[in-house]
C-alpha cells in the first residue's frame, strides 16, 4: 500500500498550489471512492483508492515526462519575468508543478527538448560520466573540412582553455553538418565551431543518444512520452 496525504496528491496531480488544494478539499470539491473528504491529511491509497476532483478521476503519476519540439525565441527555462520559455508553451492538461527542461537548448536554437519533474531522471540523461551523447543539425557559414573533423573528435579547446570531450562532426554538404555532443556547456556548439573559424546560422538538436525527435512533432508542440520512450531514453543510463 502506498499512501499520501490527500492534499499533496490534488496539489502535484492538479497543479495546484498547496493552499489551493486545501481549499477545494474543505469546500467539498474533492471524493474519494464516492464520498466527499474535507480533512486535507487524510490518508490516501494512491493505487487501490479512486480520487476524484471536480468530478474528474484522477489516473496518478508520480512523474511526467514530455517531449517538444523546441521553437526558436524561447528560453529553456522553468521561468522568466520578461521572456517566454518552454514551460509557458505547455498545455494546462499536462501541467505540472516544479517541471523543468532537462538540459538547455539556447534561446534560437530548435529542437528535441525534454521536460519532466523526475531528479533523477534528468540527472542520468545529463551526468557526463554517463556519456549520452546529443545530436544537432548545423547550418553554418561555411563548410567542414577533414582536419575539422580530425580536431572535433580529438576534443576541441575552447577560447577560454576549456577543454571539450570528444565530439563528433560530420559534413552533409551544403554548408550544413551532423555534430554529436555529450556535455552542455554555454553555446558549446558555436563556440567550438568557432574556434575552428566557422559562424552556425541555424542550430537544430534532433536526437538524444538513440531517441529521435518524432517526424510528426511540429516546431513548438509537445506530447507526453509513452512508457517504453521513456524506458528506451535511459537504456543506456
Amino acid at each position: 500500500m502506498k499512501t499520501q496525504r490527500l492534499d499533496k496528491i490534488i496539489s502535484s496531480q492538479f497543479n495546484l498550489t498547496r493552499s489551493n488544494a486545501r481549499r477545494a478539499i474543505r469546500i467539498g470539491q474533492v471524493s474519494v471512492d464516492g464520498k466527499i473528504v474535507k480533512e486535507f491529511a487524510t490518508a490516501v491509497d494512491i493505487n487501490s483508492q479512486k480520487i476524484e476532483y471536480c468530478g474528474k478521476a484522477l489516473s496518478y503519476k508520480e512523474h511526467i515526462y514530455i517531449i517538444m519540439n523546441k521553437p526558436k525565441g524561447v528560453l529553456s527555462a522553468s521561468q522568466d519575468k520578461s521572456a517566454k520559455t518552454v514551460i509557458d508553451l505547455i498545455p494546462q492538461q499536462l501541467m505540472r508543478k516544479n517541471l523543468f527542461p532537462v538540459g538547455r537548448l539556447d534561446r534560437d536554437t530548435t529542437g528535441l527538448l525534454i521536460i519532466t519533474d523526475d531528479g533523477d531522471f534528468a540527472h542520468s540523461l545529463l551526468s557526463p560520466k554517463k556519456k549520452v551523447y546529443k545530436t544537432y543539425i548545423a547550418v553554418l557559414d561555411g563548410d567542414i573540412t577533414d582536419q575539422m573533423c580530425k580536431e572535433f573528435t580529438k576534443g576541441i579547446v575552447l577560447a577560454d582553455g576549456t577543454e571539450c570531450r570528444p565530439a563528433y562532426l560530420k559534413s552533409l554538404g551544403n554548408c550544413c553538418a551532423e555534430i554529436k555532443i555529450c556535455e552542455g556547456r554555454y553555446h558549446q556548439i558555436k563556440r567550438m565551431f568557432g574556434v575552428v573559424g566557422l559562424g552556425v546560422n541555424e542550430l537544430k538538436r534532433v536526437a538524444i543518444d538513440d531517441f529521435w525527435l518524432p517526424e510528426d512533432l511540429k516546431e513548438g508542440e509537445c506530447r507526453e512520452l509513452e512508457k517504453n520512450e521513456i524506458s528506451f531514453l535511459l537504456k543506456d543510463c
